[in-house]
């Protein structure tokens, strides 16, 4: 069969599924938006209840959210919540955590260390790295400059 770029476009757009991207954005945006009321609520709650300073109650917050996130990656609920909502699940934190949990559980059966340990950071790996040699460029540039 010869076809063209073009006639395989058409022929691809007829033959894939119409996504309802409607519904998506709303349900990404409902589920971001509960996670990140979730997050402001634990944040009011370490302030008022625990005495903790609003910085303090910030780092609480995510390691909260990081251990929640990695707890139901664990029980397979945050993949269920993942498909249902889709991006709005991977761009807070706890989307993060999920990202460098599930390789994590995916190889846990290769061992220790040539599974867990190795394949963790598979897919937060370059982030991370990005995320820390970024930082450092970043502070000897200030240190330069100042």
């Amino acid at each position: 069969m010869n076809m063209t770029n073009r006639e395989y476009n058409e022929y691809i757009k007829g033959m894939a599924p119409k996504s309802p991207l409607a519904g998506d954005l709303v349900k990404a945006f409902v589920v971001g938006g509960l996670i990140c009321c979730l997050g402001e609520g634990l944040s009011m709650l370490y302030q008022d209840f625990a005495g903790l300073a609003q910085e303090d109650a910030a780092t609480a917050v995510s390691m909260t959210l990081v251990f929640l996130s990695a707890l139901l990656t664990g029980l397979n609920v945050y993949d269920k919540l993942a498909r249902f909502a889709g991006a709005g699940t991977l761009v807070p934190i706890t989307g993060f955590a999920n990202s460098v949990v599930s390789p994590a559980l995916e190889f846990k059966t290769e061992g220790f260390i040539l599974g867990t340990a190795a394949k963790m950071f598979t897919i937060a790996g370059p982030v991370i790295t990005f995320g820390i040699t970024a930082s450092v460029i970043y502070g000897l540039i200030l240190c330069l400059l100042q």
